[in-house]
């Protein structure tokens, strides 16, 4: 009888001991990923990773770039997050500037091309895509106002009289394209010169709305709504693709650019969840995904051509920016955009 009490003590303690070896239902570890990536890649990424990782439970939150760097930084010293998961590297170099990052060297690093990580031996963030400025045109409202597709070549072109009320962008404070298109402007013009603020101020006259997000212009201008929708390449080639009367131009003398990025984020334990989190996502899996819907991938492999003649590849197609100019100049660009918008 004691025999049999001692094996079922046993057996009950193993029990016990491998229900301690993870949490509830099944799951080892629990994460919170914050993110900007676009629905799309989103929802095929998240049910991609659960699927290769089904021990590791993750609770998620999306939204636009700029609330999420704003909450990022709200919460520093009470984390909620354990990774950001694409969100703009210009943001992910202030948030390792103000030591909110935790330097992590994912698997498969070396796959990586230069331009889209972190400069460090072991980095601060990580690259998966980059993302560009692009200009959708409404075929049928652009010819009501008197003009053609092909009046829209370049930025100053946005500056039409007849364009006034009908041009739709994102707005910095909130959006990443937003922020990259002003950033963009200003560089080109010159940062020690006001010709880009002035152009700003100039665009404004033409402005029917600011959007919360990068990709609200693009379905804009496919509805119609406006003649000119200023987003960036995928949400414009996507109503393209989906037959809205619209021709996709990238401006003359370069777009605006920056780099979807992920990151560890700084707290008193990290989670190992994590850490399989960032691997998953720079592995050849999560850059299929990626590919989907941007063309220009962290390994090189993406289609550099959108697949549309008439596009140019992407060598010809970024202006000569400096992400940590941008970084360092965040606050005091959205103020002056604020300031002449009213926004």
């Amino acid at each position: 009888m004691k025999k049999k009490l001692v094996l079922l003590v046993l057996a009950l303690t193993a029990v016990l001991m491998v229900g301690c070896g993870s949490n509830d239902n099944g799951y080892r570890y629990h994460i919170t990923v914050y993110t900007a990536v676009e629905p799309a890649m989103y929802e095929a990424g998240l049910a991609a990773f659960r699927a290769a990782h089904p021990y590791v439970n993750v609770t998620s939150l999306r939204d636009s770039t700029g609330p999420i760097t704003t909450r990022l930084m709200a919460e520093a010293a009470n984390p909620v997050a354990d990774v950001v998961w694409g969100t703009a590297a210009s943001s992910m170099l202030v948030l390792a500037e103000r030591g909110y990052l935790v330097p992590y060297a994912p698997a498969g690093l070396d796959r990586i091309l230069p331009m889209f990580r972190c400069s460090r031996p072991v980095p601060y963030w990580v690259g998966n895509c980059a993302w560009e400025t692009a200009f959708i045109i409404n075929n049928v409202v652009i010819e009501q106002l008197g003009l053609s597709p092909s009046d829209i070549r370049c930025y100053e072109d946005l500056l039409r009289p007849e364009l006034r009320g009908q041009v739709s962008m994102p707005n910095p404070a909130s959006s990443g394209t937003g922020m990259l298109t002003v950033a963009a402007l200003i560089q080109m013009y010159g940062v020690d010169s006001d010709e880009g603020w002035d152009f700003i101020a100039a665009l404004h006259e033409n402005i029917h709305m600011y959007t919360h997000s990068g990709s609200a212009p693009a379905r804009d201008a496919a509805a119609g709504e406006v003649a000119v929708g200023v987003s960036f390449g995928f949400p414009a080639i996507y109503q393209m693709r989906q037959g809205a009367p619209v021709t996709v131009v990238f401006p003359e003398l370069g777009s605006g650019w920056d780099l979807e990025a992920n990151a560890l984020i700084r707290r008193d334990v990290i989670s190992p969840g994590a850490q399989i989190f960032l691997d998953w996502a720079i592995s050849d899996e999560a850059m299929e995904i990626y590919s989907r819907s941007f063309p220009i991938i962290a390994t090189g492999q993406g289609d550099y051509y959108y697949g549309f003649e008439g596009i140019n590849p992407a060598d010809q197609l970024f202006a000569d920016l400096d992400l940590e100019w941008i970084a360092s100049n965040r606050n005091e660009i959205i103020a002056r955009w604020s300031q002449i918008t009213g926004e």
